[in-house]
Formats: structure tokens, sequence, C-alpha cells
């Protein structure tokens, strides 16, 4: 039976707009959808939430190291290589024991809701396990989600006690992955798998374009950072001979929907590039603050046609909340 719900909505429709519906009713299914909006009138409501309530859609973070939640607010004066090794993955590592992995999720997910973050983009660990159980987490709780595999194999990039044994065990899992996360009771319209690879210096080029082969197999949306800081993008440019975005576009990873972490090291050719694709940036400005030794410039990108959402990046980025990353973009 559908429910109503009598309040004031504050919403932006479109991009420099924003649109006060003032005392409207709101009809919504036994699903969660909303059926239709209309100005108050004396008719009975299910329920009514008073003058001195807004309600505002739910918030979309676009980019959330889930494991990392434990960390928030570590090591954030060191540089990105140094924080990842000495911090993150030894972390990240803790999450072969799947009962720790759920206590994180158990805090995790609800925490994000609380904030008004009812949609996230998730890194997992490279733990099959234990991404599954971020995704089930997701669906307990009433998050809708985009759950993604950490890939990461690079012997040069990544600890031996934390990475994939090689590209092919890289790209079975990750494929495992998605599968698992599809199967889920209740994912669908829900949560959904996303291909992660972490990023190239933690890739090998077999590993990166076996993942472009299976987006292309399995029609999964991809993740993955681009150009976060000059140390990533020097890396690549000496490894591959182009920017980070060039190269993810060598191997299929640069696609539609394809959400791109941080971006703060575009060239104008990569931006044109990333809007041909349809590819968007997840802007984290408070890691990017951190970590990337830029300011990703999100006027001119938009005014350009880039896909652009906001990102935590929990924990690169220390504070959850999503209104606070609206305060630091701004």
């Amino acid at each position: 039976m559908n429910q109503t719900i009598r309040v004031t909505i504050l919403q932006a429709p479109t991009a420099g707009v924003i649109e006060v519906l003032e005392d409207t009713v709101i009809e919504v299914s036994d699903q969660g959808m909303i059926e239709s909006l209309a100005p108050a009138t004396d008719q009975r409501v299910d329920l009514a939430l008073g003058q001195d309530v807004v309600l505002l859609p739910g918030l979309i973070d676009t980019h959330v190291h889930a494991p990392q939640w434990p960390q928030l607010g570590t090591g954030l004066d060191l540089p990105l290589d140094q924080w990842l090794l000495e911090y993150t993955f030894p972390l990240e590592a803790r999450f072969a024991d799947l009962a720790f992995a759920v206590s994180v999720w158990d805090s995790l997910v609800p925490a994000l809701l609380a904030g008004g973050t009812t949609t996230a983009v998730y890194y997992g660990s490279v733990h099959d396990a234990a991404t599954t159980a971020l995704a089930q987490a997701c669906i307990i709780h009433g998050q809708r989600a985009f759950v993604g595999r950490v890939a990461m194999d690079h012997p040069q990039g990544t600890p031996e006690w934390y990475r994939d044994a090689d590209p092919a065990a890289a790209v079975a899992a990750s494929h495992r992955s998605v599968e698992a996360i599809r199967a889920l009771p209740g994912a669908s319209g829900l949560v959904e798998p996303v291909i992660t690879p972490r990023f190239i210096p933690a890739c090998t080029d077999a590993t990166l374009e076996g993942l472009g082969e299976l987006a292309d197999a399995t029609g999964a949306l991809v993740q993955t950072h681009c150009a976060e800081s000059d140390w990533e993008s020097d890396y690549v440019l000496d490894r591959h001979g182009c920017t980070d975005a060039r190269s993810l576009e060598s191997f299929g990873l640069v696609r539609d929907h394809a959400v791109l972490a941080h971006a703060t090291h575009l060239t104008d050719d990569d931006r044109i590039t990333l809007i041909e694709r349809g590819a968007g940036v997840a802007h984290c400005p408070l890691s990017n603050s951190y970590f990337a030794n830029a300011v990703f410039p999100a006027r001119r990108n938009l005014d350009a046609g880039l896909r652009i959402g906001l990102g935590t990046d929990i924990a690169g980025g220390s504070e959850p909340s999503l209104l606070t990353q609206c305060e630091h973009a701004v």
C-alpha cells in the first residue's frame, strides 16, 4: 500500500537551479519509489514532517574506500605512495578475516546513511568474500551501492603480502566478484558490481587489459584512479609514455559511466577524451588537498561538459559527510 508524506522539498533538478517545493505531498510505493509529488491540500496523509523540516534528495558519494573506514584521519601528513604502504595496505590485508570485514561494513554503511549518503561507489579489498559481504551489508541496511573488488598485482607497486598472484588471478577473481554480487538476493536495482583496477601503479599491463575485456564481456561498470597526484601522473608518463587518462583509454577502461577518481592532473586533451567516452570524475576536494598537489578545476570542467560527482575518498578524505565536501569544493 502506498504511503504519503507531507513536507517541504529542496532539490536541484538541473545544474545552477535550486527548487523549493513548499508544503508538498509525496506518494511513495511499497518498493520505496516516489510515485507522485503534488501541492498539499486538506487530504489525510500518513506522515506530516512539519514546517521546520526540509527534505533533500539522497546524497551520492562517488568514491569511498570502504576498508579504510578504521583509519579515517590517519597519517595524512605523508605522501600518497608512503601512506598506502605504511597505513592502507596493512589495514586492507586484514579483510581476509571475514568477521573483521563484516564488523567494519556494519559500522560504515549505517554511518554514511545517517549522514544522508543513500548511494555510494565503493572500493572493497582484494578479498572476494569481504567484497561480497560489503554488497550484502548495503542490501541489509538499504543503501544503493556500486561495489568493486580491488584488483592489484604489480610486483613493484604492491607488497608481496597484499596483491593478486598474477594477471590471470586478478581477472578471474574480479569476474567471480561480479557474478557473486549480481547473484545476491535483493541486489537487483539496489547493488551492482563495478570492475576496479586500483590504479596503474598497482596493476600490470596484462591485468589492465584483462579487466577492460572483462568490462566488455560482463557489461559491468568500471572505476579506478586517474591522474590523482603528480606522483601518479609522472609514474604513468615514465612507464607508458602518455598521460594516465590516455593509458587507461588504451586498455578499454575509459568508457561510458566509468568513474575516474580525482583527475586533478588532466590535460585539455584528456578532458575531451573523457567527455567523448562518457566517463565521469569523482571529485574529492578534501583528499586532493592532502595528496594531489593540484586543485581540480571543477567549474571549468563542468562548463566543458564533463560529468562530475562528489566523493569523500574515505580515508584519504578524513570527513565522511558529503555536505562538508560541498564546502571544500566551493
